[in-house]
């Protein structure tokens, strides 16, 4: 967490960037380190993103196991 509703992504192209929560998810949805989440990179800027999904732990078992996430 940076404040201000950014975080630091790491992604899974290897980019670290910065991710904006957007106000829809700002109150309804709370971002911890370690959280997996969805994140669209900007057009104008690929260093910067915005979160839209945050995976609740039983997803992120079922995507584990399916291999969609590595270790």
């Amino acid at each position: 967490m940076l404040g201000a509703n950014h975080v630091k992504l790491r992604c899974m192209d290897g980019v670290v960037r910065m991710g904006r929560i957007p106000g829809s998810m700002k109150k309804k949805t709370w971002i911890r380190e370690g959280d997996i989440v969805i994140a669209v990179p900007w057009d104008f800027q690929k260093e910067k993103a915005d979160v839209i999904w945050k995976y609740t732990r039983p997803q992120v078992n079922w995507l584990e196991r399916k291999g969609y996430l590595k270790g």
